[in-house]
């Protein structure tokens, strides 16, 4: 497998090829066709995974490399159906440690998918719209 392009700059997968066309898959609709060998180039400097996996909105592969597993997936869920919410509120709702919730929250900052925000007078964090829009996406929204 490997990526090439057209002649507008749009990546493919490519998946075989004959001496006349060859058989192209897009990466955001899985969607094959063929074309012309012609029509199409080589990209051999980038991974035919990292082209599939651009397939996927942005937003959706933040959190989904983010989240590692169902606590932390569900914690940005919260986060992001309830609105800025407390730390003092984190601790006592859910089943994780201080060191664990910083851990994820510290994750979820740099991965640009919570800020900080004042709630009652004190720290908590906030879904940002990357991660609303990204839960948005996995739960089968438009």
């Amino acid at each position: 497998m490997r990526t090439v392009r057209d002649e507008s700059g749009d990546r493919y997968l490519l998946v075989k090829q004959s001496a006349e066309s060859s058989l192209v898959r897009d990466p955001a609709t899985g969607e094959e066709r063929y074309v012309d060998n012609d029509a199409i180039a080589p990209l051999d400097d980038v991974s035919p995974l990292e082209t599939a996996a651009a397939g996927v909105p942005p937003a959706v592969r933040r959190v989904v490399a983010a989240a590692h597993d169902d606590r932390s997936l569900g914690l940005l869920a919260e986060l992001a159906d309830r609105g800025p919410v407390a730390i003092r509120d984190l601790l006592g709702a859910y089943d994780l440690c201080e060191s664990d919730l910083h851990g994820l929250l510290a994750e979820f900052r740099a991965a640009g998918l919570v800020e900080e925000a004042r709630v009652g007078g004190e720290r908590g964090y906030a879904a940002t719209e990357t991660a609303a829009e990204a839960l948005d996406a996995l739960r089968g929204g438009d």
